[in-house]
């Protein structure tokens, strides 16, 4: 679980990174790489070449920023709506158009980014052996756009072919050369133009196509072949990326598309919400255990050795913002104190007759916790504990209001609320399928010290079950639109997607996964609340623009605090 943390947090500083440099490269101040995708702001945005497929489990430094690099200049240099209208329907021609437009677009690094063109090269070539030693190559098909795009790539960028592939290439490439050869020559005459690029890259398509027409027309696929080439086939669109249903993830989250919510009158349902219920989580737990759990937390604190004074301080300096504080009076300049005229007139060399309006920085702020209590974050619930505790506490110091919610099932598979469904008839997708159980550790007016028991709430196991979370999102929100703050954030703790098998079973498997980006978006588009999420061990990047990788395995120390003071500070308006 370790690795796995430390893994998902360095995958996000190197998505950080290549995002920066992206940005730097185009002007382009919304883009940002999310869970392995691009993203304009929220809108997604997918190229399909080979190249720009990358497993961050595999490739190094270096290679992801090829692909950075890459992506920057496709949009550098291609006319994202000119190629959809150029771009081939047919499978086979789609893949070598896609292929050769990339490759246009790298073929036009500057000469003056010589790290730039080694990062594509590289890249390049990571890609190539990849394909080979997936087997691809071992078909008729796979061996024919392999030459393809080693011997355009060589030719557009004045460069040898791989050097551990060219024996395997030598045969198709002399068959082929002599067909596309004034073709291959226009690529490289005309590659910054994409209008021209275009037709010799269509006609290189075309007789790609040409050619596996002849060869299936000469020697069709005895029985039992076809599946063998269908699978070459599906093989070769997923590693040219073509998998459209892909949105991104990272290790431990799943994301995709939910048909049921999509294609739903009235967009998100909810079954039954007779069974939801809103508690104090202290008054769930006896007052007994509760202070062996608040002991128990304590020491941990103690143990962890965190400075609370100094994250209060950054916090403070983050969220504080001048405010009238009254005026300061005796003062030698400012507004006249008609109260101290007299004293103009007994000692005229007296200067200290004004005032001054006073100005000192004051937080104007909520800052909410909505922690996932569903079961599999039963693991690390000591630590986020802790995390929260403590920020609550500097968060106080530094005059923050400060709410600790979380959010779960009252019942495993349904309850209450999937019996009332059953004894219905189970009419087809009903929605959320089970009864939900809000969880308020904290309330933003209790003070750290009355809430403490309360917090310690969060070490009882038997309270997590599954999760909706985006009604807990929503549920957060409205209690932070009741209150009176002007600058309102939410932190949603969690370690993965929802879950509610119930709802799942009744639906499909993202119904709940699709509400709550739908809901995460929706905050976002009006901009009243800056929502983050915090994830444990993983990017929880397919559903929050602003979020952090959690590494808990080495606990909850003062660096883990500072990433988050500085996630909060990057998203503050400069």
């Amino acid at each position: 679980m370790a690795s796995a943390q430390q893994h998902a947090r360095r995958q996000q500083r190197i998505e950080e990174l290549c995002g920066a440099a992206m940005r730097a490269l185009t002007g382009d101040s919304e883009l940002h790489l999310r869970a392995h995708g691009l993203y304009r702001g929220r809108q997604r945005i997918v190229f399909h070449a080979p190249q720009l497929r990358s497993d961050p489990g595999r490739d190094d430094l270096s290679e992801q920023r090829g692909v950075a690099d890459g992506l920057a200049l496709r949009l550098l240099h291609s006319d994202a709506q000119l190629h959809r209208r150029l771009c081939p329907t047919e499978p086979v021609q789609r893949l070598v158009f896609e292929l050769l437009e990339q490759l246009r677009v790298e073929s036009l690094v500057p000469d003056h980014r010589p790290g730039m063109a080694g990062n594509l090269a590289r890249r390049f070539v990571a890609w190539s052996l990849q394909y080979h030693h997936a087997g691809l190559t071992d078909s008729a098909l796979g061996v024919l756009l392999y030459t393809i795009a080693q011997i355009c790539w060589a030719r557009l960028n004045g460069r040898a072919v791989v050097d551990k592939t060219e024996d395997l290439i030598e045969a198709t490439r002399a068959g082929i050369v002599p067909m596309i050869g004034r073709d291959l020559a226009a690529l490289k005459r005309h590659r910054a133009d994409q209008v021209a690029f275009a037709a010799a890259a269509l006609s290189i398509a075309g007789a790609v196509h040409d050619l596996i027409e002849a060869a299936q027309a000469e020697s069709p696929p005895r029985e039992g072949e076809q599946d063998a080439i269908d699978d070459s086939a599906a093989a070769l669109k997923l590693l040219m990326g073509f998998d459209e249903g892909d949105e991104g993830g990272s290790a431990m989250l799943t994301s995709g598309h939910s048909k049921v919510f999509a294609e739903a009158d009235g967009g998100y349902r909810v079954f039954s919400t007779r069974y939801d219920r809103e508690v104090a989580a202290g008054s769930l737990v006896r007052p007994e255990l509760l202070r062996e759990l608040r002991k128990r937390l304590d020491q941990r604190i103690r143990q962890q050795a965190v400075n609370v004074p100094r994250l209060a301080r950054q916090l403070a300096a983050l969220f504080a913002l001048p405010a009238r504080d009254g005026w300061s009076y005796g003062e030698e300049e400012g507004y006249i104190d008609g109260r101290r005229l007299a004293q103009l007139v007994s000692s005229p060399d007296e200067r200290r007759l004004f005032q001054q309006e006073r100005c000192r920085p004051k937080p104007n702020t909520l800052l909410s916790f909505l922690i996932d209590c569903s079961g599999s974050m039963k693991e690390h619930i000591e630590s986020v504990a802790l995390l929260v505790d403590v920020f609550a506490r500097a968060l106080e110091r530094a005059g923050v209001s400060t709410e600790i919610l979380g959010f779960t099932t009252a019942a495993w598979n349904g309850g209450r609320v999937r019996q009332d469904w059953l004894a219905k008839g189970r009419p087809t997708h009903p929605g959320r399928l089970n009864e939900l159980l809000y969880l308020v550790y904290k309330e933003a007016d209790a003070s750290w010290r009355r809430a403490r028991p309360s917090i310690a709430a969060l070490l009882k196991p038997d309270l997590f079950r599954e999760g909706a979370d985006g009604e807990a999102v929503d549920w957060a929100c409205a209690r932070m639109f009741g209150r009176s703050e002007q600058h309102r954030l939410l932190m949603v703790i969690s370690d993965g997607c929802p879950m509610d098998t119930a709802t799942k079973l009744a639906n499909d498997q993202f119904y709940l996964d699709n509400h709550l980006k739908e809901v995460v978006a929706r905050h976002d588009q009006q901009g009243r609340v800056e929502i983050y999420g915090l994830g444990v061990g993983l990017d929880l990047g397919p559903y929050y623009r602003r979020r952090l990788a959690l590494d808990l395995s080495r606990g909850v120390d003062n660096q883990l605090l500072g990433e988050i003071v500085a996630l909060l500070r990057r998203s503050r308006p400069m």
